[in-house]
């Protein structure tokens, strides 16, 4: 069922590539701001696979516009279920992953709010298993792409497994769970040929983003520097929906969940994103088993942000939409416990790929909200771990099985590992006293919620603002950070081949910040701003949120960080070893980079132990550089194209230099200017504050941006 439109739209729609000829569509904006595109008397009926005409592909099925949705609704589980099931056995999305083994240990407790023991018994460590992961590319694709990161926390918890299954992002594209086949097959490699992978800069992806006003505040995201991490132990979680805690009186409190680095964010640049791919395609995963294996174990808070029905009420938004955040500004986040991972996988396969995570995991004290993309996820997750893992017995798997007793009358099934004994396998039964049986008092309870309403295919109209939150998180980034996001549209929409798709995205951005269009309009080429479509809701003017940024929220370390020495024959290596001593004070490490591996003479005779070769190793895999050589290797190296990029490249990443005079000449020689953030050796001090963040005003003088 679908509300009489409030607009009606008429965008074009292209026919058989061969003819190159538009045809006219009409659109209707639905209830909650969706766009509905009609078919013309040229296209074929959207049916299910038993040939029923479907009247909405926006909305699945709901007890009320804002209610649960509903476990009859055949048409979203039969298109969940036939998506879940397109690819064996690599994941579909979040293929490519890392995980590894820690625990958590609460500080804070929320008995208040909940009975969950997990959140209530502090100085408690419970084991758990965290998998990161890109969503686009297939499991052999590279670390680092413009990608969302997912957040996947599986806690062994005394009462049974809990999955806290989100992203590094805290909102998303759609509002309904019936969107998401047509969201991944739009960001995947095109079918007719097979690319691009890992990538969004493409023609069907923006073509469905341009028709999805919802997706725009997930757009402002994507395309910021939150998708180019510098490392996974730097990036935040998020679990994007709101969930309920329920205490022990049954009265329900709507959560939701934060991860904070300890080492705080940190993102590359985009040129330097790339050039890491070809570097080392294993940076993220690679750069999480050092640190673990050196015992620098990532760490991260885990916060909440608590709130009653009352102040969702009062919210300009609805917190039941996945495409919204609540701003901290408005619901602080309160910190909990932290997050400690210790050790990595003993075997790759068996864990980190076979580990099955589940939204539908849950454990007493915890229950689940009506948003409308968590209630199709409970769903789909469950039905995707059957495809790919081939059993309904996945669970016994020592991964994802429990370590609290677990017990039912579920039997059989394809690779049953466990060997039940007895004649009976049902409940209630008079014949086995041993059997299981259920928990009045502590098994798990359903929040009680009254639902009233009409059923229906029907979005709520508080999911109508699609561009507020958009402009709020784009004005609340840095300069440096809205050039960077406006630059990123450019990139992307200049790979676009249909002049209709960037002309419906620039019109979506004059809604979030008419600067921003006409940004990305002339980085397009476009002589005149075009349209913007009709808003479903008036666009609010929210207060910037300073929280947003990643530039300003930097934390004023260099813990973690990894330091890159180049040297030669004859270098000087008291400076070496002064600077090697400062940056392990500091808590980061450093390597040594030389034409040659094996070792050096430094100036002094004395023996130098090359960690890796110039060649193999560029800059782009550190976070800031020294130059450390003589006046002969200087000369030497500035006709080594290797050298010259290392320091070009160090210098164009914005990153912290520390040189001596035969660093100096390398650096004249490579066509550099130097300015503050290119320090002389000896001011150790000045060059470990330089290396704990970026030389952002060198961006200007190094690279045009949008």
């Amino acid at each position: 069922m679908m509300t009489k439109a409030k607009n009606s739209l008429t965008l074009p729609v292209n026919g058989k590539p061969e003819k190159s000829q538009a045809q006219e569509s009409a659109v209707s904006v639905g209830n909650g701001g969706e766009w509905h595109q009609m078919g013309t008397d040229a296209q074929p009926a959207l049916t299910t696979n038993q040939g029923l005409p479907i009247s909405d592909n926006q909305n699945s099925l709901k007890a009320n516009p804002r209610g649960p949705t509903l476990l009859e609704d055949f048409i979203l589980r039969e298109k969940i279920h036939h998506f879940d099931h397109e690819r064996i056995p690599e994941r579909i999305v979040h293929a490519r992953g890392t995980g590894a083994h820690g625990f958590f240990e609460l500080t804070e407790s929320l008995e208040k709010y909940t009975t969950a023991k997990v959140l209530t018994e502090v100085g408690e460590q419970t084991p758990l298993f965290t998998r990161f992961s890109t969503v686009a590319g297939g499991a052999g694709s590279a670390d680092t792409p413009r990608d969302v990161r997912g957040f996947a926390v599986k806690f062994y918890t005394k009462e049974g497994n809990w999955d806290l299954v989100g992203n590094n992002v805290p909102v998303f594209f759609i509002q309904d769970a019936i969107k998401f086949p047509d969201l991944v097959h739009a960001i995947k490699m095109e079918p007719d040929r097979g690319f691009p992978q890992a990538a969004t800069a493409h023609d069907t992806f923006w073509d469905f983003i341009s028709l999805t006003p919802e997706a725009m505040h997930m757009v402002m995201w994507i395309m910021s520097d939150r998708t180019l991490a510098r490392s996974l132990r730097m990036i935040e979680g998020f679990g994007v929906h709101s969930f309920r805690l329920v205490n022990a009186a049954g009265k329900s409190t709507f959560v939701k969940f934060h991860w904070r680095p300890k080492l705080g964010m940190q993102s590359t640049v985009w040129d330097e994103t790339v050039k890491i791919a070809g570097a080392d395609s294993d940076f993220h995963r690679r750069d999480m088993f050092d640190a673990i294996n050196d015992g620098d174990f990532p760490e991260w808070e885990l916060a909440v942000q608590l709130f009653s029905q009352e102040q969702a009420d009062a919210l300009p938004f609805d917190h039941l939409d996945a495409t919204k955040l609540i701003p901290e500004e408005l619901i602080p986040l309160k910190v909990i416990g932290r997050m400690v991972l210790n050790r990595w996988p003993d075997n790759f396969f068996a864990e980190t790929e076979q580990v099955a995570f589940c939204p539908s995991h849950l454990v007493p004290g915890i229950d689940f909200s009506n948003d409308p993309l968590l209630q199709g996820r409970l769903f789909s997750y469950l039905d995707t771990q059957l495809s790919r893992l081939g059993s309904p017995n996945f669970h016994q798997i020592p991964v994802n099985a429990p370590q609290c007793p677990f017990a039912n009358n579920q039997r059989d099934g394809h690779m049953q590992m466990m060997q039940p004994t007895g004649r009976v396998n049902y409940e209630p039964n008079t014949l086995a006293a041993n059997s299981p049986a259920e928990q009045p008092e502590t098994g798990f309870k359903t929040a009680a919620v009254e639902e009233t309403g009409v059923k229906g295919r029907i979005r709520a109209e508080s999911f109508a603002d699609h561009y507020s939150q958009a402009r709020q998180f784009y004005i609340s980034q840095s300069v440096y950070e809205q050039a960077h996001l406006a630059s990123a549209l450019v990139f992307e929409l200049s790979k676009v081949e249909h002049p209709h798709i960037l002309t419906a995205m620039v019109g979506h951005l004059r809604h979030i910040e008419e600067n921003l269009a006409q940004r990305v309009a002339a980085g397009l080429g476009m002589d005149d701003l075009p349209k913007a479509p009709p808003v479903a809701a008036p666009v609010q003017k929210l207060a910037p949120s300073p929280a947003l940024q990643i530039i300003c929220n930097m934390k004023d370390t260099l813990q973690g960080r990894m330091i890159g020495v180049l040297v030669a024959e004859g270098s000087d290596i008291a400076s070496i070893n002064a600077l090697k001593n400062a940056v392990t004070a500091a808590g980061a490490k450093l390597k040594i980079i030389a034409a040659k591996i094996g070792e050096i003479k430094s100036a002094d005779g004395s023996g130098l132990k090359v960690d890796t070769q110039l060649a193999g190793t560029p800059s782009v895999l550190f976070d800031a550089v020294a130059v450390i050589l003589s006046a002969e290797a200087a000369a030497i190296l500035a006709k080594e194209g290797a050298a010259v990029d290392f320091v070009r490249d160090a210098f164009g990443h914005l990153k912290a230099i520390g040189v001596d005079k035969g660093g100096e000449a390398l650096l004249e020689k490579a066509g550099i200017d130097p300015d503050a953030g290119v320090i002389a050796i000896s001011s150790i001090e000045g060059f470990i504050n330089a290396a704990k963040t970026r030389q952002w005003s060198r961006e200007a003088n190094v690279r045009k941006l949008a």
